[in-house]
């Protein structure tokens, strides 16, 4: 390899193995353990990409997952292409292939510049203002153009081919962060015998200390104490080490989820790996060790490639053996500054200067400058910049009275800035912690917590090496104690030593960088001069001071009138210097103008990651009954409900839908009809209080009811609707077997389950979905009690000894089963139950005793009609959401005398013993034959005007073979009180008058249910 910029010797990368790979096809070198930020620098490449509003180069800026700029799309296929990545987070393999985004034609000729000569007419806020006018031209024009113009990289159009896998993991102390503070909580936590995970983003554990070489711990070098730490730790079985891995997400009650890359470094992946994993980790007690960012200062054209912070030119000279230039000016407002200055001098980079804000400077790492020879300008500001693709020069001035003075114009390829360090306070926040401003620190530190947390070391304020170290310790040893309640303490790091830094700039403002545009003799029109506070979104300083002209007073406000903060990097290298500039500019204190929120992700995330497995088939599983197959192989034609393959209904040759389903309720209503009931939502209720619990869940009344009976139950949300019904059969004082809808199931269970759990904690009840564990099968019709009775042993099936809504426990076909005397067609009916695996084998001695009274399956479209004759209603049907129990007709099914149930309080409202409220009833249309459409509307008059007043719209609608016609029934005003009335259905082609009726258009006294 013959480029220059690398050492020629140090670093962690691999020199014995040279790595091939293409950036914007061309093909360059570098080494393993090289991320494609520091090969691309080692080879002298700095332009890495434009920018987002402006197309102005740009180059890397950071060495971590804080990288605004260099943001690149790496494909291994045209499946396998994933855009937006970050440089300094992609590590190079053998043949990868990485390009430059938002750029065309090609990256150092962009077309798209032009928008930068039209910058001074495109403010922050622009669009608001521009886009008013003329009229309807945001439809049409505006919007497509700016849609077509928008996003950075190009999403992939084909499926992805790799695999996602998911983990769920428990642990006594999840560390999240593994440099130094991380390090010593793991080690702490690990040696009182807790169960410890620690995860870091990046490729190896260490943190800082990969790019420490003149740290010492306990006598010796950092490294060697690093390479100790991790050994041991990877040796215990309590502990398990995760590199690669994002926490990237804090939830309630502690937990974490984990992003884990686990090939996006390989050059050819095994068959069976996971690109990534998921982890969802449930911790006792976290330790957030997340470390600090780099806060970058604000000054004119400061977004040339080349402009770095200066800790990430150090990290790429310490870590990866990369000097980012041959000459460079240091701009600083800490003493971070002066690290990075001796480190590079060291490493053979020629220091022009260092610029430091602050007016006078003192300390160990600013006299060790001195004493090596760099030029070093106290009170000294940067006031611009010049180069075309790369920076060449930096403009320094003395600050004087409020302002410059002459600028001195010095050559360079690289210009470094440090504005101090900004605690990492992302995940502390996502898990409702409350932060607290620190005046001395100039920033935002974690405050009160709400989960069992702690935060340790800079994430939390704390510098200096052996400072971080102690109290990592001290957080895992009481991460570990709250955690065990018991544990012993280990052996503490010994006494290290490191140059001290005072980590944070002498001035809230680090730079107030339009003071220096103008103030100083410039090359370029200061109307097209830039300080950018925030490089991913093209926001500059003058943006936000324009904002605050504007009356925007928060932080909030400001974000969303000027984006910054709400590119994919949320701030991470901009909310401070921005917080810093608008409180400069109103005179208000950082807190009182707010603080913007930290949402999951902390990084960018696949959509693989969170779809795991659930892609293709099993996005949306097909689950199918017992009996499927049987019905399959009978005809049937099957639709879609919730997730499970229901057949709607059996045709035989010749028919189409309509004349399948005529036949079908035909058969039910005079002979026998068999129904696959299986998907119901089925769930066991047992234990002393079950009925009590039932009481409480339900509207109507449980503890009364014998065992061997059946009640059709109500369920109420809180606000009082409807939210699901369905039979429940009492097997035993102690044991209820529910029923829910199809749809229901799961949510009903996860209702029960709130209330259980939050509410009523008290009572002793457990809840089973028992749903996969009974194949249903209904057989309804005049002769179904002769169809069962051959079949069914010890249970009498007598009209006297098994009335409707009775249920009994006994075998048929010699299997064990729930029988249900219940009916949802009006007819006598029985629904067996049994366990799914004889399903198929009880259906088919049903259907075989049943063929000499003509027995015929039907499916859901049947049963619908024979249920809507009766007036029975389904729930998300009948119901929108909106229903009380009145609303429907079930007010019978109201426990009024009890005391209290989920629900009772919201049914006293006004509003729901309003007489214009809607109610159910029945729609009969003049004409017979027609059938009215669900969901169309229903008005008092034809030829109303606009807005024409709607009285309510059909639920349901079926032509009867039964009764020769066509029913209906809806949601009408007042409905009960308008039976006999005529009202409207307009339809786009004619009105179609219908008379409002009672809902039960079939035996309306119910004397065919029971035989």
């Amino acid at each position: 390899m013959t480029h220059r910029f690398r050492t020629p010797s140090g670093g962690r990368v691999d020199r014995g193995a040279t790595v091939s790979f293409r950036f914007d096809g061309k093909r360059y070198e570098g080494f393993r353990g090289d991320t494609l930020a520091s090969a691309l620098l080692a080879n002298g490449v700095h332009l890495v990409a434009r920018s987002f509003k402006y197309h102005r180069p740009r180059g890397i800026l950071s060495a971590g997952s804080d990288e605004p700029n260099a943001l690149v799309n790496v494909a291994r296929d045209a499946a396998r292409a994933a855009p937006n990545l970050r440089a300094t987070q992609v590590e190079i393999y053998q043949g990868l292939k990485a390009e430059s985004q938002n750029r065309w034609p090609s990256l150092s000729f962009d077309a798209g510049a032009m928008n930068d000569l039209f910058s001074p007419f495109l403010p922050a806020g622009f669009y608001y203002k521009t886009f008013m006018w003329p009229a309807g031209a945001w439809k049409r024009f505006y919007e497509p153009k700016i849609r077509a113009m928008a996003g950075l990289g190009v999403a992939p159009t084909l499926p992805d081919p790799d695999r996602y896998t998911q983990n769920y993991a428990h642990c006594d102390v999840l560390v999240v962060g593994a440099g130094p503070a991380g390090l010593a909580a793991a080690l702490a936590a690990a040696e009182s015998g807790a169960r410890v995970i620690m995860c870091d983003e990046q490729a190896e554990l260490g943190g800082s200390l990969l790019a420490d070489t003149g740290a010492t711990i306990e006598g010796r070098p950092a490294s060697e104490w690093l390479a100790e730490t991790l050994g041991a730790l990877a040796r215990r079985d309590n502990v398990t080490l995760l590199p690669r891995t994002t926490a990237f997400g804090y939830f309630p009650h502690n937990l974490i989820a984990l992003a884990e890359r686990v090939t996006e470094h390989l050059a050819a992946p095994g068959p069976n790996q996971p690109r990534e994993r998921l982890w969802q980790v449930r911790a006792r007690e976290v330790v957030i060790a997340a470390g600090a960012l780099e806060r970058p200062l604000v000054f004119p054209e400061n977004d040339r490639p080349g402009v770095m912070l200066a800790d990430s030119a150090r990290t790429y000279l310490n870590r990866y053996g990369v000097r980012v230039g041959e000459k460079a000016v240091i701009f600083t407002a800490c003493d971070a500054g002066y690290r990075t200055a001796l480190d590079l001098q060291a490493g053979g980079v020629h220091i022009a200067a260092v610029a430091d804000l602050r007016a006078e400077v003192t300390g160990e790492l600013p006299a060790r400058a001195l004493a090596a020879g760099i030029d070093v300008r106290p009170g000294t500001v940067v006031t611009g910049t010049s180069g075309r693709l790369r920076v060449a020069a930096a403009r320094l001035a003395k600050l004087k009275d409020g302002g410059v003075g002459p600028s001195e114009t010095l050559a360079c390829d690289a210009v470094l800035m440090s504005g101090g360090f900004t605690p990492s306070v992302h995940l502390f926040s996502q898990s409702r912690g409350k932060l607290a401003w620190d005046a001395a620190a100039g920033a935002y530190l974690p405050g009160a917590s709400v989960e069992r947390e702690r935060s340790a070391g800079a994430c939390r304020g704390v510098y200096g090496l052996q400072a971080v170290l102690e109290d990592g310790y001290a957080a895992g040893e009481a991460a570990a104690s709250e955690a065990r309640a018991s544990a012993a303490p280990g052996r503490r790091p010994g006494v290290s030593t490191a140059p001290s830094t005072r980590a944070f700039p002498a001035t809230a403002d680090a730079a107030s960088s339009e003071g220096f545009i103008g103030a100083t003799p410039h090359a370029r029109n200061p109307a097209f001069v830039k300080a950018f506070v925030d490089w991913q979104n093209d926001v500059t300083a003058k943006d936000i001071k324009l904002a605050t002209r504007e009356g925007f007073r928060s932080i909030e406000h400001v974000k969303r009138y000027t984006t910054t903060g709400m590119a994919t990097d949320q701030g991470k290298t901009s909310n401070m210097n921005a917080l810093g500039i608008v409180s400069e500019a109103i005179g208000e204190a950082v807190p009182k103008i707010g603080l913007t929120t930290f949402r999951p992700p902390f990084t960018p995330t696949t959509f693989g990651l969170f779809a795991g497995a659930a892609r293709g088939d099993l996005f949306d599983p097909v689950r199918k009954t017992p009996i499927h197959d049987w019905a399959a192989e009978h005809g049937a034609a099957f639709e879609d409900v919730s997730l499970w393959k229901r057949a709607h209904y059996f045709p035989r040759a010749g028919e189409d839908m309509h004349a399948a389903v005529a036949r079908e309720c035909r058969a039910v209503r005079s002979s026998v009809g068999l129904f696959d009931a299986s998907t119901l939502g089925k769930i066991e209720i047992v234990g002393p209080d079950a009925a009590e619990f039932m009481n409480r869940i339900y509207t109507n009344a449980w503890t009364k009811l014998e065992p061997g009976r059946l009640r059709y139950g109500v369920m109420l949300r809180e606000d009082g609707f409807v939210m699901d019904d369905g039979v429940v059969g009492r097997l035993a004082p102690d044991r209820f077997h529910v029923t829910t809808t199809t749809g229901g199931a799961p949510r009903v269970l996860a209702h029960m389950e709130d209330y259980l759990q939050t509410e009523w904690p008290e009572l002793d009840v457990w809840l089973t979905s028992t749903t996969e564990q009974w194949a249903v099968i209904a057989v309804q019709g005049p002769y179904a009690r002769a169809v069962l009775e051959p079949l069914v042993e010890g249970i009498d099936l007598s009209k006297e000894a098994f009335q409707h809504m009775s249920v009994r426990e006994g075998r048929i076909c010699g299997v064990p089963t729930r029988l249900f005397s219940v009916s949802f067609t009006g007819e006598l009916g029985f629904e067996v139950n049994v366990p799914s695996t004889y399903g198929r084998g009880v259906w088919e001695a049903i259907f075989a005793a049943g063929e000499r009274f003509g027995i015929t399956p039907y499916g859901t479209e049947t049963m619908h009609v024979l249920r809507a004759e009766k007036g029975y209603i389904i729930v998300g049907q009948e119901t929108d959401g909106t229903a009380t129990p009145d609303d429907v007709n079930l007010g019978w099914a109201v426990g009024k005398a009890k005391k209290d149930f989920v629900g009772k309080r919201s049914l006293s409202r006004a509003a729901f013993s309003q007489p214009d409220r809607k109610q159910l009833v029945g729609l009969l249309t003049k004409d017979p034959s027609v059938v009215l459409e669900e969901g169309a509307q229903i008005v008092a008059a034809p030829g109303t005007p606009v807005p024409v007043p709607m009285l309510g719209h059909v639920t349901s609608s079926y032509a009867s073979a039964t009764l020769g016609r066509s029913i209906a029934l809806g949601l009408v005003k007042g409905g009960r009180a308008r039976i006999g009335e005529t009202l409207y259905v307009p339809m786009p082609e004619r009105t179609i008058e219908v008379e409002i009726v009672e809902p039960a258009f079939y035996d309306p006294k119910g004397e065919r249910l029971n035989g």
